[in-house]
């Protein structure tokens, strides 16, 4: 199916926040939150992309990605690593054997300022390094300037240099500015051959909020009416606690559905994160918290 760039969905912002804050408001209860906090843990993108990124602390990073609390072995593990391409060779071998995905930023992150072809480079450069995923950020630049046929003839060139790995595509809606801007390059990145379509990198703020992933969530739930296929969703940046998390589990079920909770199709991007789930799931079974220091810090 062909996408009509002419046409902009309208987004009613005071719905969408009303909307947000109604579902805010739900309890859960002590049994549900054990498993919710689980399967938070399993969709989990555990995240290390800085410069001074080394072997030694993405290996440590895989470590804690296949056992993220050892004293508690029957936990999930996260969903995948997600490094620069320099490091996918050494997070795959760490994760061999495992069923984690590797997932790898490419095509110029966190700017997207770079020729296409140097973006299909550094995309196949990860791919052939053994990616199983990879997150392209759209250029921003070329959106909000209208270019919109560029930024989807884009994405499709990433798709195509992806092969058989999974390509979620990075919105960066910080910068998008509008709800109806959200709901467009949504639109954009599903049409073009995104896998996931995901808010942010993570490097600007506001990163991920809840008002902007409804938006992107109603995109997913209105493609998948218009064509059977089921997209993935990844809200990253700025989500650091289990209650947030838990927040936007109720957020896919109401607007997605059930079949959507499982991380073939719905994953946090944070590092942070994981160690509040862990402190919450100790608190859920031994009745109190423990240290900060209990818990590694990658």
């Amino acid at each position: 199916m062909s996408i009509d760039f002419k046409t902009t969905v309208p987004v009613d912002q005071i719905g969408v926040e009303e909307r947000v804050a109604r579902l805010n408001s739900r309890s859960i209860k002590k049994e549900s939150k054990m498993q919710a906090l689980k399967l938070a843990l399993s969709m989990i993108d555990l995240t290390t992309l800085e410069g001074k990124d080394s072997q030694g602390k993405v290996i440590q990073l895989c470590q804690k990605a296949k056992r993220p609390l050892p004293s508690m072995p029957d936990l999930p593990t996260v969903a995948a690593i997600c490094v620069y391409p320099s490091m996918v060779s050494v997070a795959k071998k760490a994760l061999k054997g495992t069923d984690i995905n590797v997932a790898s930023v490419a095509t110029a992150f966190p700017s997207g300022q770079a020729p296409l072809d140097v973006k299909i480079r550094d995309t196949k450069f990860a791919v052939a390094e053994g990616a199983d995923e990879v997150d392209m950020v759209i250029s921003r630049g070329e959106f909000l300037s209208g270019e919109f046929q560029k930024v989807y003839d884009e994405i499709a060139a990433i798709k195509e240099a992806c092969g058989p790995a999974h390509l979620k595509v990075i919105l960066e809606t910080g910068e998008l500015h509008t709800y109806e801007n959200v709901r467009k390059a949504s639109d954009i990145a599903m049409y073009a051959g995104a896998d996931f379509i995901k808010t942010s990198t993570g490097k600007i703020s506001p990163a991920a909020t809840q008002p902007v992933t409804l938006v992107m969530l109603e995109a997913i739930r209105d493609y998948f009416y218009k064509t059977g296929k089921m997209i993935g969703m990844k809200p990253a940046g700025g989500i650091r606690s289990a209650k947030q998390a838990i927040q936007y589990l109720v957020l896919v079920k109401e607007t997605l559905g059930a079949a959507w909770l499982d991380n073939e199709y719905f994953r946090f991007g944070a590092s942070s994160l994981t160690n509040d789930i862990l402190m919450q799931i100790v608190k859920q079974q031994t009745g109190r918290y423990q240290s900060k220091d209990y818990f590694t810090l990658d």
